[in-house]
């Protein structure tokens, strides 16, 4: 797991070496164990390096291919680059076992088909010294980040937006307006667009040519088309359960490549319970664990995890907190991400990485599997709303005038979503952080900009026909918020302690079959990732598995009613922070108001909200965020 960052120019205007070495240095976290800069008339290539696989200096980067042709800078891990090797034959041997020094040969062999061979975490740039052109590269499911400019002829690039916007020219901080609106409504920037106006991020499963010519992006892969296969249903459970089970463990098995003690990320939940089975089936006799366990017993999943790891047989570690220490992770929360982000499950994240580092290098997660196998609350609710809508529009009418009478506010809301008109808008509606609430962005910024339904109507319209309700929100899911949002939760929040992160829910192997289970097998009897349950029932007895789902929360809602009370409201009345922003001033105001006085929890879009203040406090270093309670609420 690395950090890389790079310039190229047609007429050689590259930035001086102090410039580049400030902007290398914001990736140190990213890679502490190495760095180094490659540079011609035309391209400046820096990297940094957080040693995993080939220890020694013949993974050094920026790397050359044998011939000296490509020079290349490789953020992320290859898992089969030892079997592609099998067809690669570079002049003079192999010179270590880095699978950077593969990937460049692979390149060298295959140009940019070597892609479909890939089965890894990746974003890397290739120059092509002799054709005069660079090459960049994402994998997938957007494991890994990859941010760009070309501005006023000047193309620059890395893993984070505070390495890529002082390269990029002095308008590339710009705030871009659309994506300020589809953050309020989301919680992440989705790609290609980010927080600011000349920076985009490299679409997850795409790849782009650049030279003096411009940029020329091409997707290489895609899940949305795979329809579901009915000849499924037909055939045996048992069958079934052991494709699936087979597929996990080989995918397991690929990313426990390592030459440095690795672990795991253990919740009290099916999905990374499943990943340490299938790391003690893939032949690791003790795997390391790590979870953060609560003092408040509705927050903690220690209990679950301690009982789940026994029976496994693992080397445990669980570390106490309360849920408001979390708050001390704050400053690095601002710190870390370049761009507004408002899941603020990314503290227990970084609490529970900040464990592991202590005691490994890199960690599997179990992330992804309720994008593939159906794990969320609001996929059957998508289903009910969806047979609610073919009933006679008297019944309809009926059933949403009896919900808006009742007091609860989360009634009025599924009023509302009765009105709506196909899964799309559904699901954007059950997703959405205002719902029933007033955009907070001016009038002139909604006129100007596209909204998420049109985001998601746009994406849907390449999705296999018949899909249910449930189905189409599990491929918007992950096309949208599983990139955006959860995946780049867990590569900041690891990379900020200098964890690498492997996911193997997310092989596009174990992707591409998923979409090709029917949703019988997702949703079923009641429970969400029926088949994901039963395989796991393999290992932990039904007890472990069948419980309610919980998450990864923290009481934000809470929070705000009491010891974030006042810095919120000192947030919320800076005009030295508003006064860059076009939002409606009286309506955060009201929001606010709305929430602490407990009229309705408001807590999604309030701290979407306060998360886009302490950012562009930070990123004006001139504003002083307000302090923090030194202490816990009374």
């Amino acid at each position: 797991m690395c950090g890389i960052v790079g310039v190229f120019s047609s007429d050689g205007r590259l930035p001086d070496p102090m410039q580049f070495a400030r902007c290398l240095d914001k990736l140190k976290n990213r890679g502490p164990d190495d760095g180094g800069v490659w540079a011609d008339s035309l391209v400046k290539l820096g990297h940094r390096r957080l040693s995993v696989v080939e220890l020694s200096g013949a993974g050094h980067q920026p790397m050359l291919s044998h011939d000296g042709r490509y020079v290349i800078v490789f953020n992320g891990e290859i898992y089969n680059h030892l079997e592609l090797r099998k067809d690669l034959d570079p002049e003079g041997g192999w010179r270590g076992q880095s699978d950077t020094e593969t990937l460049v040969e692979a390149f060298r062999h295959w140009g940019s088909e070597c892609l479909g061979r890939l089965n890894g975490m990746f974003a890397f740039a290739i120059w092509d010294r002799k054709a005069r052109r660079l090459f960049l590269a994402r994998d997938r499911m957007g494991v890994k980040p990859l941010y760009y400019s070309n501005c006023d002829g000047v193309f620059a690039f890395g893993s984070r937006p505070g390495a890529v916007v002082p390269l990029a020219g002095p308008t590339a901080h710009e705030l871009n307006p659309e994506a300020l609106r589809l953050y309020l409504e989301l919680g992440y920037i989705p790609a290609p667009l980010s927080y600011y106006r000349n920076v985009n991020k490299l679409r997850p499963g795409h790849f782009a040519w650049v030279d003096a010519s411009g940029v020329r992006t091409s997707r290489y892969w895609d899940f949305r088309h795979i329809p579901p296969d009915g000849a499924l249903l037909h055939r045996a459970e048992g069958e079934i359960i052991e494709e699936l089970d087979a597929l996990i463990r080989d995918s397991v098995r690929l990313r426990l490549m390592s030459d440095v003690p690795f672990g795991a990320f253990l919740s009290g939940g099916v999905d990374s319970a499943m990943i340490v089975a299938a790391m003690k089936a893939s032949g690791v006799s003790a795997p390391k664990t790590f979870t953060i366990s609560f003092d408040e017993k509705e927050f903690d999943e220690g209990p679950q995890a301690a009982a789940i790891a026994a029976h496994i047989g693992v080397e445990h570690r669980a570390e106490r907190l309360s849920v408001e220490e979390l708050l001390s992770l704050l400053p690095m929360y601002v710190e870390q991400f370049d761009e507004p982000f408002a899941d603020s499950s990314s503290f227990p994240t970084m609490a529970v990485a900040r464990l592991a580092r202590s005691h490994v290098t890199m960690a599997l997660t179990g992330d992804a599997a309720d994008e593939l196998f159906g794990g969320y609350h609001y996929y059957p609710l998508a289903n009910q709303l969806a047979r609610i809508a073919r009933l006679p529009g008297s019944l309809k009418r009926l059933l949403k005038s009896a919900l808006g009478t009742l007091p609860s506010h989360r009634a009025k809301q599924l009023a509302g979503a009765l009105a709506l008109d196909g899964s799309v808008e559904t699901y954007n509606y059950l997703r959405s952080f205002g719902k029933d609430l007033a955009p907070l962005v001016t009038a002139d910024v909604l006129a100007e900009t596209h909204s998420s339904r049109e985001l998601y109507e746009e994406f849907a319209a390449s999705f296999a026909m018949d899909l249910d309700s449930a189905e189409t929100g599990m491929r918007l899911d992950m096309g949208f918020m599983l990139p955006n949002g959860y995946l780049h939760k867990v590569d900041v929040a690891t990379m900020a302690f200098s964890l690498e992160a492997r996911c193997p829910f997310t092989d596009y192997r174990l992707v591409e079959w998923s979409m090709r289970l029917p949703a019988a097998y997702k949703l079923r009897a009641g429970h969400t990732k029926y088949l994901l349950k039963k395989a796991l029932t393999r290992y932990l007895p039904a007890e472990q598995v069948y419980r309610e789902k919980r998450g990864f929360s923290v009481p934000t809602a809470q929070w705000l009613r009491g010891p974030l009370r006042s810095w919120a409201a000192d947030l919320l009345h800076d005009e030295s922070i508003l006064s860059k922003l076009p939002l409606e001033r009286q309506r955060l105001r009201q929001l606010f108001d709305l929430h602490v006085s407990g009229a309705r929890d408001a807590k999604p879009l309030l701290w979407a909200v306060l998360m886009l203040l302490c950012f562009v406090a930070r990123h004006d270093r001139s504003i002083d965020l307000p302090s923090l309670p030194t202490r816990k609420a009374a």
